[in-house]
Formats: C-alpha cells, sequence, structure tokens
C-alpha cells in the first residue's frame, strides 16, 4: 500500500464474448496507476448501461444482425472481434462507463490540489491526439474500486446526491444531452424520444423539457405514468401506429434509441426540414430507408457518439443545479453484477440499475 492507496484491488473482468460467465469477480487486479495527465479515481459507484452487454455478447460485430435481446443471455454464435468503435476488441477488460467516486491520486502534469475532489467520469475520451476511446471498452473501466482517467475527464462536481444517484447521469444522459446537441433542438420545439422508460430515453426527456422542449414519447403501457412525470407531455405505447398516432409531419426533432421496424415511421412523422438523432439500436440494428422520404423532406440524420464540445459540462451544471434528477430503479452490490444485468434486460424498470463496490 502507498500513500493509502493498496497494491490490489476488486473488480469484475469480462473475459471474452458470450454469457454471464464470461464477467469474472476478481480481488487481485492490479491497482491502475495514474500516468501523464491522469488523476486515479476511487470508484464509489458505476451505472448499468446497454453498451457493457452489447459488448458482453457481441452484438456490436457487424456479423450481427438481431436486436440486442436475442443475444442478451448467452451472447451471439459467429460474432467476431469487434468492438463499437469497429477496432478489435482486448480481453480481458473491466467495463464500466459510469463512475461516480473521488480523486486519490494524480499523475505528472496534474495539480495535486485536485486529490480529494468528488468527480463524474466523462466516458468518451477524445483529445484529437489519437483514437477516440471510451471508458470500459478501449480501455478499462468502473467495474472495480479503482479507475485510471484523464484528468479533463474527470469533471469536479459539488452537489448533495449520492455516489449511486450521480453514477446514473455519465452515459445515459450525456448520450441523451449529446443527441439533443447534435439535432439543434431548441426552445419551443416539439421532441419525440424513443424508449422513453430506459436510461437515455428518461434522461432525454428530461434534458428536452429542461431546454424548453415540449416533450412527446413511446414507452410501455405500464411506464407511461412513470415517463409523464418526467416531463412528456404525451406517451403512446412503443408498438404504437406513430403515424395514425402522431399524424405525419408532426415533430421537430426525433430522440431514438431504439431503431428497428418503426424507425421508418420515425421519419414520416418528422415535419420537413426535422431532425433525427440516434445512438442506439435496442430493437434493431438493420432498418430500411426510403430515401425519397430523406431528401424530398429535407431531413437531417445525425449518428451520434463521441460528446460534442461542451455537452458534458453543460450535463455537470444541470445535475448541479438540480434541473434534472436522478432516476434509481435498482442497486446491487458489484459482485452481483452478472443478477443486475439479468434485471436490466428484463426491461420492467424506469431509468438506472447501479454497481456498488
Amino acid at each position: 500500500m502507498t500513500g493509502g492507496i493498496p497494491a490490489l484491488m476488486r473488480g469484475v473482468v469480462l473475459t471474452g464474448f458470450g454469457g454471464y460467465d464470461r464477467l469474472v469477480w476478481r480481488d487481485d487486479l492490479p491497482v491502475p496507476v495514474a500516468g501523464q495527465g491522469e488523476v486515479l479515481v476511487r470508484v464509489g459507484a458505476a451505472g448499468v448501461n446497454n453498451t457493457d452487454i452489447n459488448t458482453r455478447i457481441g452484438w456490436y460485430s457487424k456479423a450481427v444482425a438481431a436486436d440486442t435481446a436475442a443475444g442478451a443471455d448467452a451472447g451471439f454464435d459467429g460474432a467476431q472481434d469487434d468492438g463499437w468503435s469497429g477496432a478489435a476488441f482486448a480481453f480481458p477488460r473491466i467495463q464500466g462507463a459510469d463512475a461516480a467516486g473521488r480523486i486519490v491520486a494524480v499523475g505528472p502534469g496534474v495539480d495535486s490540489r485536485r486529490i480529494g475532489e468528488r468527480v463524474l467520469v466523462e466516458p468518451v475520451f477524445a483529445d484529437g491526439a489519437g483514437p477516440v476511446r471510451y471508458f470500459g471498452s478501449e480501455c478499462d473501466g468502473a467495474f472495480a474500486d479503482y479507475a485510471q482517467v484523464p484528468s479533463a475527464q474527470a469533471h469536479a462536481i459539488d452537489c448533495t446526491l449520492t455516489d449511486a444517484e450521480l453514477a446514473s447521469f455519465p452515459c445515459a444522459y450525456s448520450a441523451a444531452l449529446n443527441m439533443l446537441d447534435r439535432a439543434g433542438q431548441m426552445a419551443g420545439e416539439r421532441v419525440l424520444v424513443t424508449g422513453a422508460s430506459g436510461g437515455v430515453g428518461s434522461a432525454a426527456v428530461q434534458l428536452a423539457r429542461a431546454r424548453g422542449a415540449e416533450v412527446w414519447a413511446l414507452a410501455g403501457h405500464d411506464k407511461a405514468a412513470a415517463v409523464q412525470a418526467l416531463g412528456a407531455a404525451r406517451v403512446e405505447p412503443r408498438e404504437s401506429d406513430l403515424v395514425a398516432a402522431f399524424g405525419r409531419d408532426s415533430v421537430d426533432v426525433v430522440i431514438d434509441v431504439a431503431g428497428g421496424a418503426q424507425w421508418g415511421a420515425l421519419l414520416q412523422v418528422l415535419r420537413p426540414g426535422g431532425r433525427y438523432a440516434v445512438a442506439g439500436a435496442i430493437a434493431g440494428p438493420i432498418v430500411e430507408l426510403d430515401l425519397r422520404t430523406l431528401y424530398l423532406k429535407d431531413l437531417s440524420l445525425f449518428g451520434c457518439t463521441v460528446l460534442g464540445s461542451g455537452v458534458f459540462a453543460e450535463l455537470v451544471g444541470h445535475i448541479a443545479s438540480g434541473r434534472i434528477r436522478p432516476l434509481i430503479a435498482a442497486t446491487y452490490p458489484l459482485r452481483e453484477i452478472a443478477r443486475a444485468q439479468a434485471d436490466f434486460l428484463t426491461k420492467r424498470h424506469v431509468g438506472k440499475i447501479v454497481l456498488l463496490p
């Protein structure tokens, strides 16, 4: 132990594509050392996200065309070594895109006064100097006692929320805010959010409302009241005939995490000049596009992964001010990650499932 930091830590290691058995609990993992421009964060809580499961089951492989539920338990046969970025995925890997905690050590080039800061980790590491890395995918993430991150991606935050509450924000809320930002959402516009009861969807409902939008949403019938409580003016069942329910040319912006068979209808309900942003495809990644709809309506389509400049800082401001609130469905000990993921995959919850070390 050096300066109160142990040499070894506990964590969950992903050992390959497949089922829950690929998630291995270890108590002998080396504690990472903060390098140039980096900090070491003691993880207080870590959120569960679709991207964790998508990676475990090999869904990002271009050999897979099914929705995520089809391989959620056992993984996909024939999945190749693609990560979300298209590059080969390296095992073993500590996953976890969401982290809230405190800085306990700093590397060269980082002000030592940062030690002790409470922080949220911005999960997309993009500094323009090299390939984009995603926390818990191209580098080790939050499913352990400690995590090593660039100092610039460790955002100081001062609020009364618990670590579990804070850990519900980084991945889902930054993805949602990034889609709204990329789509140029403005106050007074009507925004349609798919998958509105999930982590990203429920975040998009809150953030679009906080930015002055009228929000319409798609969610399961049993979750409609919860989604309305987040700020949606109207909630329709996710299996609805969207054109019949909303009308053609009725919304300014679509925020989509679903894809699947309804995708073409989302473009039908967009007004001419409307904007569509996507950061997920849980209902299926392969969709049918009528190019006439795209060009005759002058639509803009945005694929959103790398966060825009200032997006995460804006998110931290919304959190600190209380303009958005955490939505915790359940918490589990990190060691019970398989049970947490199985619960996550039932889609019976509203909001986030969070792991505690």
